[in-house]
């Protein structure tokens, strides 16, 4: 049954779970990719490209534009609006930051800022997640297993995070996103 339930929401392309917003569709690109430059962001309410520093942006704005702009590889971008968070502590900007690190090749980097998000929140499957990839692309499969595990016990089972890893680990390659 629960295949059933995973293999109905990947093929929903705006389907999205809770934990640390888990989604199985890659982020939608939008004008923050298609219009927007440096580090401005779309901002719907003015219909306009604004500076992702601005103090009426939230966080959780300057989240879906730093996962937008990873998943598009623009990491310097990316980068830009991460350094404008209100909360530079929080487990997702540190994810990301480690997540763009292991893209750029930092894998060193990159296990130093998924350490930093699950010591902040060790519930955050994304980074055990993403840590895990590093560790498949290092040839460390008992550690991605073990990571694998831990999100699962740590009420993971159905999210984006658990699935991705685990096709990974099947492939024994890292997964696109």
């Amino acid at each position: 049954m629960r295949w059933i339930l995973l293999v109905g929401l990947c093929l929903t392309p705006a389907a999205g779970l809770a934990a640390g917003g888990d989604s199985f569709a890659p982020p939608v690109k939008s004008e923050t990719t298609t219009s927007c430059s440096g580090n401005t962001v779309w901002d719907a309410k003015t219909r306009s490209c604004v500076s992702s520093s601005q103090s009426s942006l939230g966080d959780d704005q300057r989240h879906e534009a730093v996962r937008e702009l990873a998943y598009a590889g623009a990491y310097d971008r990316a980068l830009q609006v991460l350094a404008s968070y209100d909360n530079p502590q929080d487990p997702r900007a540190l994810t990301y930051q480690g997540f763009i690190a292991r893209k750029t090749g930092d894998l060193d980097g990159a296990m130093v800022f998924y350490a930093a998000a699950l010591a902040q929140n060790p519930d955050y499957h994304p980074a055990r997640s993403y840590r895990a990839q590093g560790y498949l692309e290092i040839g460390q499969r008992a550690a991605a297993e073990a990571e694998l595990r831990e999100i699962k016990a740590r009420g993971g089972r159905e999210t984006w995070a658990a699935f991705s890893l685990a096709q990974a680990l099947r492939s024994n390659t890292g997964y696109a996103y």
